[in-house]
């Protein structure tokens, strides 16, 4: 991975981590919906990501 995968990757992961945290502080607190909206969006953002990127491309 390069320094401008890993730069747009830091990019999009503070994005994220913001995202939650207005959430979490103008959706109510920490409740079982904000919960799964954050760990929903956390795999579906990054599950593919890591498996472009971070996964190893062993074809036998």
């Amino acid at each position: 991975m390069g320094i401008g995968k890993a730069i747009g990757f830091g990019i999009l992961t503070l994005l994220w981590i913001w995202l939650c945290t207005s959430l979490v502080v103008s959706g109510g607190g920490v409740t079982f919906k904000n919960l799964f909206l954050i760990v929903a969006s956390g795999i579906i953002i990054f599950v593919p990501l890591y498996k472009k990127y971070f996964r190893s491309n062993q074809k036998d």
